[in-house]
């Protein structure tokens, strides 16, 4: 099986491997797969590609890595994120890294699913700036290699080629950017007790107990996905934190 290694700006080292083999790191449930949209190697190669391709922007210089990059955790570690021309947007980037377990997309949840999330910020005026989703699907029409791929991945003539294609290929991807094998989950469900630290097996107590972090921030039985999918209003405001 095929794994590929990657070293994140988070405490614990990134593993990012394809699903469809089967297996998720140790401290994470399986993926959940629509059926519409079933994994397959050429799917997910095919979602790499297009979310790499900076072609699908109004100037040629965005692509869905330029504010996920793989390189930091899939993330562009700016506060706010850079889109065509230096545009800045309201927002920085939400990591890919396990989007695939959230039940809601982007900061304020307005798409429900992965599909849906890929088609916002090609037409964003600030993020790849395209006016419509034309251009992309034209790309991936002509290109020899795209019409290739989506013929193996979804067994389509390059006429066939949609932006719901594309949007889906870019998902299958997606659900294989998953990240486990914490040094939490080696301790939780690892039984590993060198895994954390004294200092950090206090901190998880906290976490657990008085500092009430876990009633939001869920660790379950038998995973972990730090998130119960719902928005909280603590009724704290920034100037008091």
């Amino acid at each position: 099986m095929v794994r590929w290694i990657c070293w994140g700006v988070f405490w614990f080292a990134l593993l990012v491997f394809p699903v469809q083999a089967g297996e998720v790191p140790l401290g994470l449930p399986p993926v959940p797969v629509p059926a519409d949209n079933p994994l397959n190697p050429a799917k997910v190669k095919l979602g790499k590609l297009l979310f790499e391709d900076t072609r699908f922007s109004a100037d040629g210089t965005v692509s869905c890595a330029t504010c996920h990059d793989p390189k930091t955790a899939f993330v562009d570690g700016l506060p706010v994120s850079e889109g065509i021309k230096g545009l800045k947007g309201t927002r920085n980037a939400p990591t890919v890294i396990n989007a695939a377990y959230y039940t809601s997309q982007f900061w304020d949840g307005r798409r429900a699913t992965l599909e849906e999330q890929a088609l916002d910020p090609f037409v964003n005026p600030v993020e790849h700036g395209l006016k419509t989703h034309d251009p992309i699907v034209k790309i991936c029409r002509q290109d020899p290699r795209y019409r290739k791929l989506f013929a193996q991945a979804f067994g389509i003539k390059p006429e066939e080629i949609t932006i719901e294609y594309v949007v889906k290929a870019i998902a299958a991807f997606e659900r294989t950017v998953i990240a486990g094998n914490s040094p939490f989950d080696r301790y939780f469900y690892g039984g590993e007790e060198d895994a954390l630290s004294p200092a950090a097996k206090r901190g998880l107590k906290l976490f657990r107990t008085k500092a009430r972090c876990q009633d939001c921030h869920r660790i379950d039985q038998k995973f972990a996905l730090f998130t119960d999918n719902k928005f909280h209003n603590l009724g704290v405001g920034m100037e008091k934190i």
